[in-house]
This record gives structure tokens, sequence and C-alpha cells, in this order.
């Protein structure tokens, strides 16, 4: 049985850096590997950068490439760190593949590089656990918590993830 979790990066927040001196936020290298180790992780992952973008930037091209990576990857547990602001969008694109794996989207609010303030950190041990035993379908993991691809908000007033019915 394949036990390699399968790692998509998209950019978004997750992978963000600080300008200090201009303040801008922006793109350089994924954060992963660091956070594996600081993790202590001993679990058998294969990352892939497949791009760096800001979601509200992400096409639907740019959507075509995530699926497509998701169906030809051998590995039937996938977990793609993503903008939060199109995440859903992502989801709803990927779900309609019908693809027989077990896919999370996962991201942040605030960027690893800032510390132990990122939500990060514990986003990606969320989605670590919930890609190990769940059944085959698309989920979001933001705040510990799991939510079905087609039943998920990311409410603009709070900063959190919740149910449709909120």
């Amino acid at each position: 049985m394949d036990q390699i979790i399968q790692i998509f990066v998209t950019g978004g927040t997750f992978d963000k850096e600080y300008n200090y001196i201009t303040g801008e936020l922006y793109f350089k290298d994924t954060h992963l590997p660091e956070m594996f180790e600081r993790g202590r992780s001993i679990l058998e992952t294969d990352v892939k950068t497949l791009m760096m973008v800001d979601s509200l930037q992400m096409t639907d091209a740019d959507r075509e490439i995530i699926s497509y990576h998701c169906k030809q990857s051998p590995h039937n547990k996938i977990i793609i760190t993503h903008g939060t602001d199109t995440m859903v969008e992502t989801a709803s694109k990927i779900a309609r593949k019908k693809f027989k794996k077990t896919i999370i989207l996962t991201g942040a609010m605030i960027p690893y590089a800032f510390g132990t303030s990122s939500d990060g950190f514990f986003n990606l041990g969320s989605a670590l656990s919930f890609v190990q035993i769940l059944p085959h379908g698309v989920y979001v993991v933001m705040n510990g918590k799991v939510f079905p691809w087609n039943n998920v908000q990311k409410n603009k007033k709070t900063g959190y993830f919740e149910t449709l019915n909120g």
C-alpha cells in the first residue's frame, strides 16, 4: 500500500516572505522542507512546487495544471498548499474530476515566515493527519477542522473557515 503523501505547492500566504524594507510580501521558495524538519515529521512525502502565486491571481489554467498533477501523481494521498481566498474554487474544480484519491487543500492566513504567529504550521500538521485517515474525496483543512469541498466557505469577517450554513 502506498504510504507516500504527495504534496503540491501552489503558493498563497503559506509560502510568502516579508520584505522588511518595502513592507511587501513576495515568493521565494517553499518553507515545507524546513517545516517537516522542525516538526520532526517522519512521514514519507514527495514535495513538488507547481507554481508560486497568490490565489487571487490564480487562473482557470492554473487550476487545470493542479488537477492534471493530481491525476498524474502515482500517490493516492495528496495535500495542496494554496492561498485561502480561492481555495474552495480550486477544490471544486478538482472534485469535479472525481479522482479516486484523498486530496486536501490547506493554507495559512499568516505567512510561515512570520514565525509563531503563523497558522501555517498547525494547518499543515492537521492536513498531514487528515489525509492519512479520510476516504477518497476532496477536502479543505483549516483551523484544525476538516470540511468537504462542497460545504465550506471562508468567512471574510472572521478569517476562519466554516460550513456553508456557518
